[in-house]
């Protein structure tokens, strides 16, 4: 993609103000999913997969019935036109990204792209789609499959993503204020402490400061690589790979949205005017829902991402 999309400067230098934050700093690289074509040696959202022709495709063998059952019992309503598919589904593709184009991957050997998918249903016990990552050498893929099937039931379009191409950006992120020790956010909490950066804070904030450094200053939104959790729905829960008990660490969010009322700081310079008209396509280019409106976070274990990797929404 040849447009770049550029996040606005923070208001202020967070770490001046409070320097206990600067060790907790992480990279994150928001992608900028934008409409597009993208092929299959394209980092993208949505797009064809670089999948090998004599490798079989992912299938989601979890039984679709138990999802009508667990709606049945907590009295959800399903539009009474939908047939649900009760045998395995082909996964769907979610994302593909290129070590080069994404250079916070840390990939296995000589992998350099990452492949995920996910079935198109909310599966139980939290209602949240089942995702699959590949590791692979794009060397190593000499003949590409041509036709890979696509779902045979889909639950929520949403679950589709439209495809896009990516414009990754790297920026830098603190932690939710929840995951902050409780003298930290006493500090974040003390209005004379920002007052001090001047003009560039908002006085609306005031009455809640530590909402300002939430909304302004800790976590970008969208599609991105790396970066903190976007803890909200619930406290911060750690997570530790089933493989060697390591703590796990963000890999990809998938979110329902580049922006929102409570996110509009955030938006690139290059998207203000046309998020000035609203409308969803601005705001949402691939078109997924997670969970109405969540976001899925998937996370991988450090010391090697070949061990299961486990998803959280929030």
């Amino acid at each position: 993609m040849d447009v770049t999309f550029t996040t606005p400067r923070r208001p202020v230098e967070v770490t001046a103000l409070f320097p206990r934050l600067a060790p907790l700093a992480r990279p994150a690289i928001r992608l900028h999913p934008r409409p597009g074509s993208p092929s299959a040696h394209d980092s993208s959202v949505g797009g064809p997969l670089l999948w090998p022709a004599d490798e079989p495709w992912p299938y989601c063998h979890e039984p679709h019935d138990q999802v009508s059952r667990l709606y049945e019992a907590y009295e959800v309503h399903v539009d009474p036109d939908f047939e649900w598919f009760p045998g395995p589904n082909p996964m769907v593709p979610v994302a593909q990204l290129y070590v080069r184009d994404i250079p916070l991957l840390r990939p296995p050997g000589q992998a350099d792209l990452l492949q995920v998918l996910w079935c198109p249903f909310e599966h139980e016990p939290d209602l949240k789609p089942p995702t699959a990552l590949f590791w692979r050498s794009s060397a190593e893929v000499t003949d590409v499959l041509a036709a890979p099937p696509g779902p045979f039931a889909v639950e929520y379009e949403e679950y589709v993503p439209r495809p896009c191409v990516l414009a990754p950006e790297q920026i830098t992120e603190y932690p939710n204020p929840m995951e902050l020790s409780g003298e930290l956010r006493e500090q974040l909490q003390d209005w004379s402490r920002w007052q001090a950066a001047g003009s560039g804070v908002d006085g609306s904030y005031a009455p809640y400061p530590e909402s300002y450094y939430g909304s302004h200053l800790s976590l970008a939104p969208g599609w991105k690589v790396g970066g903190w959790a976007p803890w909200g729905l619930t406290d911060p829960v750690p997570r530790f790979c089933s493989a060697c008990d390591a703590g796990m660490v963000p890999l990809l969010t998938i979110c329902s949205g580049e922006w929102d009322g409570g996110t509009r700081n955030w938006i690139p310079y290059e998207d203000q005017a046309v998020a000035r008209l609203g409308g969803d396509i601005e705001s949402n280019p691939p078109g997924v829902q997670v969970s109405k409106g969540d976001h899925l976070q998937l996370y991988v274990c450090p010391e090697s991402p070949e061990h299961p990797h486990t998803s959280l929404i929030q």
